[in-house]
């Protein structure tokens, strides 16, 4: 056991991470933040207490923070940081809807981040994702592979549970992947969508495995139309807490997140979707997979589309 995390934003999102990396107990200290006064330290409390219960001796601490920076003294240090500050969707709203407010939110944080932990790893949440991710990086001016995004682990858990449930087999058994953007440019991999080690392609027709990609692309949304009121946490959050732990325990571990790609696929200068292995510095290296060809023209084509709004929040 080691290190300290902080998760930035003690919405649902946050809390319900900053709760998961603790039961882990693989980290000293969880810290998290908010700006609404009061609120981080009364879950901090509140999940200290849980402690005995479920067997952890990760120790919660609550801070309220202000937009200029006062309160981020308790995040010094950290070794990982996980942005979840930001507005969530509303039914109806796409990611990029946000792209304006929550561009603001998150380069004052990740401003303030820099100047306390400038020797963190950076896990973004805040959507848009891409372009958020990106922008965290501007505004930290930390060395690309120490900022990464949370999207491909979410998307791929989607995926998976809507297979395993189409064929009525358990999680475990299946094993999909989605790389490109978190959004609309998603680029599933048919081609490593397994069941039992056989082919998803052997299993479902193509338009029944269309239809599973959609619905994961619209994964979000789904959820969001559902609560009406803010949107998908649970899900989210294990993706964004398993991050955090392969960074502390530099595990090596291979996942899909949202990575700067230089070279790989023939993609190079932008933070896309990709498989990465994990570990103590952030992002140790891009893995390049065996694709098809229509999987990387579909990969190539998300690069561009996420590279222009990346183009646009250098000015947001």
């Amino acid at each position: 056991m080691g290190g300290k995390v902080t998760v930035v934003g003690a919405g649902f999102y946050g809390s319900t991470t900053a709760l998961r990396l603790a039961e882990y107990d693989v980290f000293d200290t969880v810290v998290l933040t908010d700006i609404v006064e009061g609120k981080p330290e009364g879950l901090a409390l509140d999940m200290n207490q849980s402690r005995s219960i479920e067997g952890f001796e990760t120790k919660i601490i609550g801070a309220t923070t202000t937009a200029e920076g006062g309160g981020y003294e308790a995040t010094a240090n950290s070794d990982v940081v996980v942005i979840t500050a930001g507005l969530p969707r509303k039914p109806g709203m796409s990611r990029m809807d946000l792209i304006g407010v929550n561009a603001g939110i998150v380069r004052g944080v990740a401003e303030n981040i820099a100047k306390h932990s400038p020797n963190a790893v950076i896990i973004v949440v805040s959507n848009p994702l891409d372009e958020m991710t990106s922008l965290a990086q501007i505004a930290t001016g930390f060395p690309k592979n120490r900022v990464m995004g949370q999207a491909g682990m979410l998307d791929t858990a989607r995926f998976t549970n809507f297979v395993a449930e189409k064929l009525a087999v358990k999680v475990g058994v299946v094993k999909t992947l989605t790389l490109g953007s978190h959004g609309d440019t998603m680029v599933p991999v048919p081609s490593r969508c397994t069941v039992n080690g056989q082919a998803l392609t052997e299993l479902l027709s193509q338009s029944e495995i269309d239809d599973l990609v959609d619905r994961t692309r619209n994964g979000g949304a789904e959820v969001v139309a559902l609560l009406k009121t803010g949107s998908a946490y649970y899900a989210p959050s294990a993706a964004a807490a398993r991050m955090a732990k392969a960074v502390i325990e530099d595990s090596g571990a291979v996942m899909p997140v949202c990575a700067w790609v230089d070279g790989e696929y023939g993609i190079s200068g932008v933070y896309l979707g990709v498989e990465a292995e994990i570990g103590r510095n952030g992002i140790k290296k891009v893995v390049e997979s065996a694709l098809t060809e229509s999987e990387v023209s579909a990969l190539k084509a998300a690069a561009e589309a996420v590279r222009a709004k990346q183009a646009d929040v250098q000015t947001l």
